[in-house]
């Protein structure tokens, strides 16, 4: 059974960074495209960044330019470098990842910018 364990979450100043992470076992599969996801009380949850398994990359307009994502193939983990956090930045992140026709989700990692 797959399974996706996150950290990195914390509560910060705006202008500071966090670097999430997102380790993921028990797959017998193949991992594709990973992503962090983000969902703010009262909002849906959006797409933060994505990475394919080819390392193709893609943000939300929003934090283009300050997070960065990427993987390390050999740990079958996903990170998140996120710099020069803003008060709106503040949401619960989810990791996602894809296994065939299957996508999987992490517990969620909580990230509160103060101004």
């Amino acid at each position: 059974q797959v399974q996706l364990v996150e950290s990195g979450g914390g509560d910060v100043q705006a202008g500071e960074s966090l670097r999430l992470s997102c380790a993921a076992s028990g797959n017998r599969f193949r991992i594709g495209a990973m992503g962090w996801y983000r969902q703010a009380p009262g909002k849906q949850r959006d797409l933060v960044a994505a990475i394919t398994f080819g390392g193709s990359t893609d943000y939300a307009d929003s934090v283009k330019g300050r997070f960065t994502i990427s993987r390390d193939y050999a740990k079958n983990t996903v990170y998140l470098q996120m710099n020069n956090l803003k008060p709106e930045d503040t949401a619960v992140y989810y990791c996602n990842v894809e296994i065939g026709a299957t996508s999987y989700w992490g517990q969620g990692t909580q990230v509160t910018v103060s101004s």
